[in-house]
């Protein structure tokens, strides 16, 4: 495997877990709304980095999809209200890692939320400093393969890695033609990986070896 100029991260499972923090901003929406029903933590760990559509097609399939897509943006309206106060949980080595790893490469933030989720996740972990640039599926409701090339086309790269957590990062990341590196901690599962971790610290030492 050619050695990676650039380093492409997944945003949920793979650098932090805001998981209740998204299934709150779900809640919130059904209570403004009066839809009888409660989003658990379970209810959305199986969705997690899916695209808004057929995210709602699963969560809310008694909806059309005009009406599931209301919802969707009602509830990442109210996302990017709390989500600077909620925050998550970032895993462990993550900041520091992303800190030395930048010194040796350039690092993105690539993600299936929303219009400006990922500026308030860097905000809240405080590593702007180390992220050259990000894209987010809101942008252009584009799926990842799509978004990977518009990086690489932007910012001039080489030889990028795509870094997540679930077969869809896989698949996505297979399409784009680039390789894929899996972190195991996250909330999902894959087979089909070129590298796969299972913490953020060996990630780091693996990548600043080379």
């Amino acid at each position: 495997m050619q050695k990676p100029d650039s380093l492409i991260f997944d945003m949920d499972g793979t650098l932090w877990d805001a998981v209740d923090t998204y299934a709150q901003s779900w809640n919130l929406i059904f209570q403004k709304l009066d839809i009888p029903r409660t989003i658990k933590r379970d209810d959305l760990l199986h969705v997690i980095g899916m695209e808004g559509q057929k995210l709602t097609r699963v969560l809310l399939p008694e909806l059309d999809d005009e009406k599931g897509m209301e919802v969707y943006y009602a509830v990442n309206q109210v996302r990017r209200e709390i989500l600077p106060t909620s925050g998550g949980i970032m895993y462990k080595g993550v900041k520091d890692g992303l800190q030395q790893l930048s010194s040796k490469y350039k690092l993105f933030v690539l993600s299936n939320c929303a219009v400006g989720i990922i500026p308030l996740f860097l905000a809240w972990a405080d590593i702007n400093e180390f992220i050259t640039d990000s894209m987010a599926y809101g942008t252009n409701q584009m799926p990842k393969n799509h978004n990977m090339h518009l990086l690489m086309d932007k910012h001039n790269l080489q030889s990028p890695v795509y870094i997540g957590d679930t077969n869809g990062d896989a698949e996505q990341t297979r399409l784009a033609g680039i390789p894929f590196t899996f972190v195991s901690y996250g909330f999902g599962n894959t087979d089909d990986y070129d590298n796969k971790f299972d913490d953020f610290e060996s990630l780091t030492q693996y990548y600043l070896s080379l």
